[in-house]
């Protein structure tokens, strides 16, 4: 079966980095982190207030000691111009706690908390003035007692744990920074950007799609809400219903092996995490499902590329649709 399996590998260079493609500079190479929130807008447009799902937050200043807690909640702000002086790797990047397509943002490297289970002892002690924690678990008990270090942008109302779009964490950190021009341009040039790819792979649109994730010998399925999904989305694509009945008010649903065809759709998605790739292209199940049977079965077998497609950021989205789509065209059902 291994002929009728789709594979994404790095295509070195194409890009230079992983995920910011087309990325907002940061601020100049003189500065610190501490002092590096933007240069667009100044302290008056403070006191800003940004709605959350815990009630409205209001940031009296302008930050500029910000830790980024959230998934993806780093990058969102490096695309903004500012540096965080701590972040949360949860990707396991490593290095900056960012991936390669936003590590070069900084100036100065930032410090590492945890995921999730934070340190709050060590969130203290940066002294910070603004907390992101826009893409979590919206864990009511993290917020109040990050709350009491600094004001903190938790999730938007009504979102499922690590729900928050794009799109929705761009706009909470853009209001937050001080930077809401700024992110919504960003916003406008990541659709411009889709758009674009549409416009290309027009076969995408309207088709239906699995995305699957393998770790230590199970499946699982990404839900609708989630990044993953998201991203497909914005391609034209939707996620396969009978998916979506499977869980609610989560972003993954767990798959036993007996089940594993429900994976199968007009295209289907699936990546190793911390796992071998080559796990997926020996397993006879997964080859037995139609997907795999019909050629529309695509295993993302770069670490970076999965990286990309998983983190949700803007950059991150940019870097993995010049990765993914021609792929993803080329084997999508009809095509």
């Amino acid at each position: 079966m291994r002929s009728r399996l789709g594979s994404v590998r790095r295509f070195g260079g194409l890009l230079g980095v992983l995920l910011l493609a087309t990325a907002v500079s940061a601020c100049g190479q003189g500065e610190s982190p501490g002092d590096s929130a933007g240069k667009d807008v100044g302290d008056s447009a403070f006191p800003v207030t940004v709605s959350t799902k815990f009630g409205e937050v209001t940031v009296p200043e302008k930050p500029r000691r910000v830790v980024a807690l959230g998934w993806s909640d780093a990058e969102t702000a490096l695309d903004l111009g500012v540096q965080p002086i701590g972040v949360s790797d949860w990707l396991d990047f490593g290095g900056n706690g960012v991936g390669p397509w936003a590590a070069g943002e900084y100036t100065e490297p930032p410090e590492l908390v945890g995921t999730n289970e934070v340190d709050y002892e060590k969130v203290a002690s940066l002294d910070p003035d603004l907390i992101l924690n826009t893409r979590s678990d919206g864990s009511r008990e993290k917020y109040e007692t990050l709350s009491k270090i600094a004001p903190t942008i938790g999730p938007p109302p009504e979102t499922v744990p690590y729900g928050t779009s794009w799109r929705q964490q761009l706009t909470l950190v853009s209001r937050a920074l001080g930077e809401h021009e700024r992110g919504r341009d960003r916003i406008a040039e990541v659709e411009r950007t889709f758009s674009e790819a549409l416009e290309q792979y027009p076969e995408l649109e309207g088709r239906t799609v699995g995305v699957g994730g393998y770790y230590s010998g199970k499946y699982g399925a990404y839900l609708t809400g989630d990044s993953r999904v998201r991203f497909m989305r914005e391609l034209g694509m939707n996620n396969k219903s009978e998916i979506d009945e499977l869980g609610s008010g989560s972003f993954y649903v767990n798959i036993s092996r007996e089940r594993l065809r429900v994976l199968s759709a007009d295209l289907t998605v699936v990546f190793a995490i911390n796992g071998s790739p080559e796990e997926l292209r020996q397993d006879p199940l997964l080859n037995r499902i139609p997907a795999a049977q019909e050629g529309n079965l695509v295993i993302l077998d770069d670490p970076e590329v999965v990286k990309a497609f998983s983190s949700g950021s803007a950059g991150g989205m940019e870097y993995a649709l010049q990765q993914v789509a021609p792929a993803f065209a080329k084997h999508v059902a009809g095509s």
